[in-house]
């Protein structure tokens, strides 16, 4: 069975750096794309960062430049570094991924939360006080 388990978040004052970890488990054959989403209360989830099995990311134009996602070599693992943090990204952040495949050929990494990923984790905390 699937599982991710996020960890890394916290408190911690605006213009501060966080990295957040994703550990997967469970997969026999490794998903196309996995992600990072977050919400905040009483708004939408939405995508942080994809990034794909051939390791093509994308990233949201609000956190572009400041945000990267990356995963180790082996894929089991996937992070997201947060620098020059802003109050606004004050939210729960979920790791995502989809099932598990052989080939990945013509996939392309979804932005939206309702396609494509199917294991989330339990959310870890972010919260950037200005």
């Amino acid at each position: 069975q699937v599982q991710l388990v996020e960890s890394g978040g916290g408190s911690v004052q605006a213009g501060g750096s966080l990295t957040l970890s994703c550990a997967a488990s469970g997969y026999t054959t490794k998903p196309c794309c996995m992600a990072w989403f977050r919400q905040a209360p009483g708004k939408e989830r939405e995508r942080v960062a994809t990034i794909a099995r051939d390791g093509g990311t994308t990233h949201a134009d609000s956190v572009k430049g400041r945000f990267t996602i990356s995963k180790d070599s082996a894929e089991n693992d996937l992070y997201l570094q947060m620098n020059s943090l802003k109050p606004e990204a004050t939210a729960m952040y979920y790791c995502a991924a989809a099932r598990g495949a052989v080939l990945c050929v013509g996939v392309t990494c979804s932005p939206s939360f309702k396609n494509q990923y199917y294991y989330w984790g339990q959310g870890t905390q972010v919260t950037v006080s200005s």
